[in-house]
């Protein structure tokens, strides 16, 4: 469990390990050579390893002989026991780029997803002692987590018309979802993660093409529906108008015709040529 210590300041000791290189000099000149090479050696053997300069968003991890003493935090100047094993840790936020990986989603599609990991040191205990080397330690958990979460999810409703998540169209809640994943897999080694996200997203390479027509023609069909639902409206007015103001009248024959060429005009691809009749409807 994390402990945090504030160490004594250093100037204080700095001031005297500077009194004493100054007395040992002092006393070598003056040809007392034990007595000034005693103060010489005490002061840079004894007091000056026990200076630590701690940087902001840093900290200090301290043991004694195998056994863990505390975690210094407080940015500054400060002398500690000399004997103690110092392993700096940094507390900034530290930005991770997951590599691109290829997965399987939920439906077994191949897809290639990378994500960015924001995370801090939140224990520095957990950080320097549960784990081996953390950053490798968040790098393969993070792989790890971003690969359970392409296999729950589909990548979109091509084929799960059901799914209320998927990976494409939900980034938010799949975000969300990546934290809540990644966090539980570091919470052992004291890690913090402040952002989990996709930054990458696409089908692998064998299938990209055919999902790519998949997705083309599902849009076409789409567009189709609508246009011949418009196109049906518009015949429907077209002959309702003409009735009744009695413009013109047609029989069943004549209403199927108009009916035709309507819909082959409005639901062509192509701008339709028309033919002027200069005759009668007969002729």
């Amino acid at each position: 469990m994390e402990k945090i210590v504030k160490p004594a300041s250093g100037w204080s000791m700095l001031a005297l390990c500077l009194a004493l290189l100054a007395g040992g000099i002092a006393l070598l000149v003056a040809k007392v050579i034990f007595a000034g090479a005693a103060l010489i050696v005490l002061a840079l053997t004894i007091i000056l390893p026990g200076f630590i300069a701690i940087e902001p968003n840093s900290t200090r991890v301290l043991t004694l002989f195998g056994a863990y003493t505390g975690s210094a935090k407080e940015s500054g100047f400060f002398f500690v026991n000399p004997f103690f094993t110092r392993k700096k840790l940094s507390l900034r936020a530290v930005t991770f780029d997951v590599p691109v990986v290829k997965v399987n989603d939920k439906q077994g599609n191949p897809i290639m997803i990378g994500a960015v990991v924001v995370y801090r040191v939140e224990d520095t205990f957990k950080a320097a002692f549960a784990v081996e080397h953390y950053p490798e330690f968040v790098k393969i958990q993070s792989e790890s987590a971003i690969r359970k979460l392409a296999g729950m999810y589909s990548y979109d409703n091509l084929e799960d018309e059901d799914a209320l998540v998927t990976l494409r169209t939900n980034s938010d809640e799949v975000n969300h979802e990546l934290v809540r994943e990644i966090s539980e897999r570091l919470e052992i080694a004291g890690i913090d993660v402040i952002e989990a996200r996709i930054n990458h997203l696409a089908y692998a390479t064998e299938i990209a093409g055919a999902m790519l027509q998949r997705q083309q023609a599902t849009a076409i069909v789409a567009a189709r529906s609508k246009i011949v639902e418009g196109a049906v409206g518009m015949v429907e007015m077209a002959l309702d108008q003409l009735s009744k103001k009695n413009i013109v009248v047609l029989d069943d024959d004549k209403k199927a015709a108009m009916v035709s060429n309507l819909m082959v005009v409005l639901c062509g691809d192509k701008n339709a040529t028309p033919v002027l009749n200069t005759g009668t409807l007969h002729q």
